[in-house]
């Protein structure tokens, strides 16, 4: 490896200080448009569809959610249930109350129902034109596909701001890429889809 090639921590930094520039409006605008255009591809009724509750100026998947609710599917949020352990999927509708959870991130309640998800919205801090994401270190994400794709295939769409794309993200063998990465500007399809 090239000791003068950025880190995944540097890549990191960078794609989220551009996010951070963004104004709210800006963001909450991007949010409504993802929501506008839908997801690129067609989803069964019924489908379970995981999104997540956003942190900091993350995109926020709830317009998004609302509409594929509206279309008929299951909605789920993640649960953290400790590191090294796959995330638990629970029931959510757009109004139920959520909880917070051990890392200070809203989540629904233990007592709803856990779902596989047959679609999962993911964050991400960047990404690149091959599907590649850099989360934010913790690898819950990738340690859940991992698992959770031994009982059936999970359709990946990792939301992002076009400020977040990077040149190339340094993936490793355990590194789980995306099928797609839906931004305020372009819906992006990769190899696996």
């Amino acid at each position: 490896m090239n000791s003068s090639a950025p880190s995944k921590g540097d890549l990191r930094t960078i794609a989220l200080q551009a996010r951070d520039t963004l104004s709210g409006e800006t963001r909450a605008a991007a949010s409504e448009k993802l929501a506008t255009r839908g997801l690129s591809f067609e989803i069964a009724a019924g489908a379970v569809v995981s999104g997540y509750s956003p942190i900091r100026s993350e995109l926020d998947p709830a317009p998004l959610m609302r509409k594929l609710a509206s279309q008929g599917a299951r909605l789920a949020l993640p649960a953290v249930m400790a590191r090294g352990k796959s995330l638990a999927f629970r029931a959510w509708s757009p109004g139920d109350r959520l909880t917070l959870g051990p890392l200070g991130i809203l989540e629904p309640s233990p007592a709803m129902a856990e779902l596989i998800p047959d679609i999962m919205l993911v964050p991400l801090a960047a990404f690149d034109r091959l599907g590649h994401r850099i989360g934010y270190g913790a690898g819950h994400y990738d340690f859940t596909l991992a698992h959770l794709r031994k009982v059936k295939p999970i359709v990946t769409v990792g939301l992002a701001f076009a400020a977040q794309e990077i040149k190339a993200v340094p993936a490793l063998a355990h590194d789980v890429a995306l099928d797609y990465v839906l931004t305020e500007k372009k819906a992006f399809r990769f190899q696996g889809a």
